[in-house]
Formats: C-alpha cells, sequence, structure tokens
C-alpha cells in the first residue's frame, strides 16, 4: 500500500516547527508542573483577548480560498473548503466572552484591575499581522488551496496542544477555569474531526497538484510558526501584567 501523500510530501516539510510544540520556551513554561497560576491565568486572558483578532476573519478566509479553488478548477477541495467555512463563523465572540468571564476572576481576586475591552483593543503584534497577511497571500495567490494547509497546522494545535493546557489549567487553576474557556473547549471537541478532513482535503490536492506541494507544505509550517510567535507574544504581555503587580 502506497504511503498516504501527506506523508511523504507534506509533513517533512512541518516537522521541525511541529516539534516546537513540545520543547518550546512558551510551550515548556505553560505546561511547568511548578508554572505560576497568575502567569496561566494571565496568558489565558492575553490568548483569548488578542484571539479575537486572530479568529473573526476566519470563515471569510476559508469561504475566500474555497471560492478561489473553485475557479481555479480544483472544485472539490474548494466546495469543502466553502462547507466548512460556515462552521467557523461567529467563533471569534466566544473568545470575546471567554475574555470577559476571564478577566472578571482575575478582577475579583488579583491586582492590577484590568479591562477586558481594552485589552482586546490592543494593538495587534507583527505575528498577528503577519496571521492575517499569510491568509491574504494565499488565497491572492497561485495555489489557494494551500488554506487547507493552514488550518491543518492550527486546527491541529486543538489536537495536541490544547488538551494538555486544558489539563494543566484544571490542575493548576480549579476545574472552573473550563467555564471560561468556552472557545478552547469548544476547538478541542471539533478539531478532531476537521483535523481528519483536513487531512484527506491535503491528500487529495496533493494529488491533483504535486508542482505545488512544497508550497503548500511551506504555507503550512509558515502559518503555525506564526501562531507559536502569537503565543510567544501572549506570554511576554501575560509577564508584563505580573510586572505591573510587582510594581
Amino acid at each position: 500500500m502506497n504511503k498516504p501523500l501527506v506523508e511523504e510530501q507534506y509533513l517533512p516539510h512541518v516537522t521541525d516547527v511541529r516539534h516546537l510544540l513540545a520543547t518550546g520556551p512558551h510551550v515548556t513554561t505553560l505546561l511547568d508542573s511548578n508554572v505560576e497560576p497568575a502567569l496561566l491565568e494571565a496568558f489565558l486572558i492575553q490568548l483569548c483577548a488578542l484571539g479575537v483578532y486572530m479568529t473573526e476573519p476566519v470563515d471569510g478566509w476559508i469561504r475566500r480560498a474555497g471560492e478561489a479553488c473553485v475557479k481555479a478548477g480544483m472544485t472539490d477541495v474548494g466546495e469543502k473548503l466553502i462547507t466548512h467555512a460556515k462552521h467557523e463563523a461567529g467563533h471569534h465572540l466566544m473568545m470575546v466572552e471567554d475574555t470577559k468571564n476571564l478577566v472578571a476572576g482575575w478582577n475579583a481576586r488579583r491586582f492590577p484591575k484590568l479591562d477586558a475591552e481594552a485589552l482586546m483593543a490592543q494593538a495587534p503584534t507583527p505575528a498577528m499581522q503577519e496571521y492575517r497577511q499569510i491568509h491574504e497571500d494565499t488565497i491572492a495567490g497561485p495555489m489557494p488551496g494551500a488554506q487547507v494547509a493552514i488550518e491543518y497546522e492550527i486546527e491541529n494545535l486543538s489536537v495536541v496542544f490544547a488538551p494538555r493546557l486544558i489539563e494543566q489549567c484544571k490542575r493548576v487553576l480549579g476545574p472552573e477555569v473550563m467555564n471560561s474557556l468556552s472557545f478552547i473547549k469548544e476547538h478541542v471537541e471539533l478539531d478532531v474531526g476537521h483535523t481528519a478532513l483536513n487531512e484527506v482535503m491535503l491528500n487529495k490536492l496533493l494529488g491533483q497538484k504535486p508542482e505545488h506541494a512544497a508550497t503548500i507544505a511551506k504555507t503550512g509550517a509558515r502559518a503555525l510558526d506564526i501562531y507559536l510567535r502569537f503565543y510567544g507574544d501572549c506570554m511576554a504581555k501575560a509577564k508584563q501584567l505580573l510586572q505591573s503587580a510587582a510594581a
């Protein structure tokens, strides 16, 4: 039996950046058994607050990439993307609610007192701007189907990393913190199915467009790299919060 094309033509390009999901400094800090509870809580607040900017355009990106695929003759992949886009609509609203709930919990117990609206209105970091740009470049570029690779890597975070983060949050902050993590919780449940679907689409795409295999794979790797840098931004801002509390 032949190896799936994903394994042969795709995974070699993303192995190094995926390795950072286990070994990267932000990940190891978050999952450290001795992590400071306030740092973990501040990270979650920043992740949700800044995450609104990251997730608000998602359904539009997926739909437009699907439409571009259909136009370029990749009808099956394009139609699947257009259908998938409907499932992502409005998900940023969960992050808005999670930010408000996490901030309310923080303000009840900690200093400095935070303003959820101000946190969500923070200027985007370079990584956040780059995340929006990679989608726009992919949709307008010669291989809009590479959107599947972006989805594959980002939704794989919910399968590989998020369950470990959830367990850590329950252990360090108590199980009730899950009431304020609806976005992460829902995506852990949904993205196992989405990741399997992405793999099927990716395999189909690589079979149809073998000449674009490297572009597709490098797009996925770059998207994941950007997202891990976004985690680093959330961690840096969380540490700043704690410094201002100490001051």
